[in-house]
């Protein structure tokens, strides 16, 4: 199955062979962190074609992509004489696609990249659409670009490597976008479980109509002008439980910000546009009962508004919050206002409904 560079692919050798044939690298050089090095890279690392590869790793977790990780890829393409027409072939999560796509953008002013989603979160949602970027200042994508793979090389298998948590931080972009789009497969998505046995045929079903959605937004509205900006629904708020984790030290999975940051965003979605209660308690239901609850306190609100302050989809001028907000399942205001008082009170929300 291909969509112009993505291919979900059953053959992961024979599809990467066709694209390294097509590219024509002059070089090759492979990103991996350490758990894709040791899970991951064996299902590639003996094709012919990659023999002569030059492989970096970085330590794995968000909590590394940095500039500091930034700056290693770009020594390392450096040193090994990397040049505009060489292939950085990125295989890994969302961590690895965001970083390597990044400096590949940046090498040179541009050189060919490829990415091999190896996670749930990377398949349906990072390795997607052409952003790329790094955590900086203490802020979740400060710095980063648009810029597209070569190719996007989706193979089911790596879902069976994957342990709990990084299922359910994957499955919440997915339940994102069964909220924007009239998802058929709707019930089928929020009723999916990952206790053990897993039905990956189902999963593998799941994920590529939920590619189908990311897919749809960015192809209308590939640099996020307008209707591209459904996608970022709860991040405003994830965003910023994610830098706060960050810089209080307790890092969180990207995926569990975010359906944390959907309870706000829904409950603020609730008061702001009419977003259905009957709909708004099953879903922040589910995401208590899969995902538990990030603490906070009274006193981190302002803390976490600044966070809120400087996400870069605020357009409207400097202080003025603007976000996506659900009016029904599958019908999104781009670009509501929202004061801070509604903010806090979603906070207060948040924090009641988790017995915090």
């Amino acid at each position: 199955m291909e969509r112009q560079s993505l291919i979900i692919t059953t053959n992961l050798r024979e599809d990467l062979t066709r694209q390294i044939e097509r590219i024509n690298p002059d070089k090759i050089f492979i990103l991996t962190d350490t758990n894709t090095y040791k899970h991951c890279l064996p299902a590639i690392q003996d094709h012919p074609l990659l023999q002569e590869a030059n492989i970096s790793t970085i330590p794995s977790g968000d909590n590394n992509k940095t500039i500091q990780s930034l700056m290693f890829v770009w020594k390392n393409l450096s040193s090994q004489g990397a040049s505009r027409r060489s292939l950085l072939i990125n295989i890994g999560g969302g961590m690895i696609s965001d970083l390597g796509a990044f400096g590949a953008a940046t090498f040179k002013r541009g050189m060919h990249c490829i990415n091999i989603p190896t996670t749930l979160l990377s398949m349906v949602d990072a390795s997607l659409g052409g952003k790329t970027g790094i955590n900086f200042n203490g802020l979740k994508n400060e710095v980063g670009a648009f810029y597209d793979a070569d190719a996007v090389l989706i193979d089911m298998q790596f879902l069976k490597s994957l342990d709990k948590e990084n299922n359910l931080s994957g499955y919440a972009e997915m339940l994102k976008h069964g909220l924007i789009y009239k998802v058929e497969h709707y019930d089928q998505l929020i009723n999916f479980s990952f206790d053990a046995p897993i039905d990956y045929e189902t999963l593998a079903m799941l994920v590529e109509e939920s590619i189908a959605v990311k897919e749809f937004y960015v192809t209308q509205d590939p640099h996020e002008k307008g209707l591209r900006k459904i996608l970022n629904l709860g991040h405003t708020i994830g965003h910023a439980f994610e830098s706060h984790a960050l810089h209080t030290d307790r890092p969180i999975l990207h995926g569990y910000a975010i359906a944390w940051g959907l309870i706000c965003e829904l409950y603020i979605a609730h008061k702001q546009c009419g977003f259905p209660r009957e709909e708004l308690k099953p879903i922040i239901d589910l995401i208590k009962s899969r995902y538990g609850a990030f603490f906070i306190e009274c006193k981190e609100y302002e803390q976490l508004y600044e966070y809120i302050l400087h996400d870069k989809k605020n357009t409207k001028g400097e202080g003025i919050i603007n976000m996506p907000l659900l009016k029904s399942r599958g019908e999104v205001s781009l670009d509501e206002v929202v004061e801070k008082e509604l903010i806090f009170e979603s906070f207060d929300f948040y924090r009641d409904f988790m017995g915090i």
